[in-house]
């Protein structure tokens, strides 16, 4: 799989749409310095030097399989992070980050574009995290992985990785992809909360269902929440 290495960039996501037209395969963008990062929504994404920025690239054959590359992402860190020796403490949190002891150790992000491409942007706080006051309220409080490893090192172990869990999802379908999820997901028979565009609601995290939606338990009954900002 092809990668590019860019000094800088204001965005590798920007960079990714920039150059997605003219790709005919899926491509590794590695920004080592990012100007403009962003997460999801249009939130900043703080990214200090040192730290770990990407956007994968891929043609989207099935656009209704592209929201489920997001937990393929959250599976390949996970097995990137054991390969560099983080054997304990991690675990996945719906919809799509890695949690490391309790905090967030990296963030994915997905956008969709109009050249029938798919962007996976990946940012992990490989030297140094965000303080808290630079996080919105009740946000996880981030973490640095605490690694050696350069980006370019860690996008060696990533991208393979991300390739191997893909290929599961596209020979077998979602179901193995989802019993791995859930295997590693964070707060699992816990109550958090899920807050919509529109509605707060508060439950049982039951998991996630053929479609990669948050399942929760509610006093009102059982729910099904497609996208959602998940809290504990």
């Amino acid at each position: 799989m092809e990668k590019l290495i860019l000094q800088e960039t204001d965005s590798t996501m920007a960079e990714a749409a920039r150059r997605a037209p003219t790709l005919t395969g899926p491509v590794w963008i590695l920004a080592l310095r990012q100007t403009a990062a962003r997460g999801r929504r249009g939130r900043e994404w703080v990214n200090p030097d040192g730290n770990f920025a990407a956007t994968l690239v891929m043609p989207t054959p099935n656009p209704m399989d592209a929201a489920l590359r997001s937990f393929i992402a959250s599976l390949a860190l996970y097995d990137t992070f054991q390969s560099l020796g983080v054997l304990n403490g991690l675990a996945l949190k719906w919809p799509n980050d890695v949690l490391l002891n309790g905090g967030k150790v990296a963030g994915i992000l997905l956008e969709s574009l109009p050249s029938g491409h798919l962007s996976v942007g990946i940012g992990i706080n490989l030297k140094s995290a965000p303080s808290t006051a630079q996080v919105e309220e009740w946000a996880v409080a981030p973490v640095t992985l605490g690694t050696d490893a350069s980006p370019e090192e860690v996008l060696d172990l990533l991208a393979p990785a991300f390739a191997a869990w893909d290929a599961q999802l596209t020979t077998y379908g979602f179901e193995p992809i989802r019993t791995a999820w859930t295997a590693r997901a964070a707060k699992l028979g816990e109550p958090i909360r899920a807050r919509t565009m529109r509605d707060e609601h508060h439950g049982t995290f039951e998991g996630i269902d053929a479609d990669g939606q948050l399942i929760l338990s509610t006093p009102k009954g059982r729910l099904t929440i497609a996208a959602a900002d998940v809290y504990f």
